[in-house]
């Protein structure tokens, strides 16, 4: 299923991700591993967002992309999901400005406010790094929403030593 999400703002957003099918090149372009995968239960975890039940995937973070404005051709982090022949697949794109960054304004792109503001999600990034994001699911379809944060169609394997598990030890 193609998602659109505005005919030239679609257009260019696949455009200048294409190259980001290959993690290889997402790292050489300074994206940086989180390396865990994550996934929520769904159940309400005290002092955070409520999520659905389904996954968010392994991040990769541009720092370089992180400022006070928002380009849709360069988010500021890229999602992957690990396929079961262990190759990362491109499932998602993020969209992420911290709070201060954020000068008190709820920041928007492709017409939608982004979540938040939210404490960082640990142990991916320290709790105390409150931010706004918003998640674009182009590369793998989510039966809850194109710009839901989480996706049931996402699979983090609960065995891997770096699957992180929201709201399944609190």
């Amino acid at each position: 299923m193609r998602i659109v999400l505005h005919d030239a703002a679609d257009n260019a957003l696949r455009k200048a991700m294409e190259k980001y099918q290959d993690y290889k090149v997402a790292i050489r372009d300074l994206y940086l591993s989180t390396v865990g995968c994550v996934h929520y239960s769904g159940e309400k975890i005290p002092d955070h967002m409520v999520y659905a039940k389904g996954a968010m995937g392994v991040h990769f973070l541009n720092m370089g992309n992180v400022g006070p404005t928002l380009d849709p051709t360069k988010p500021q982090v890229l999602i992957y999901e690990r396929g079961p022949d262990g190759k990362l697949k491109l499932t998602a794109a993020e969209w992420f400005m911290p709070e201060q960054v954020a000068a008190g304004k709820t920041p928007m792109i492709f017409g939608q406010k982004l979540a938040g503001p939210m404490n960082g999600h640990e142990p991916i990034m320290p709790k105390e790094l409150k931010h706004y994001d918003l998640h674009v699911w182009l590369w793998k379809d989510n039966p809850q929403g194109v710009f839901e944060s989480t996706n049931a169609a996402v699979k983090c394997d609960p065995k891997a030593p770096y699957t992180h598990a929201e709201g399944m030890h609190h």
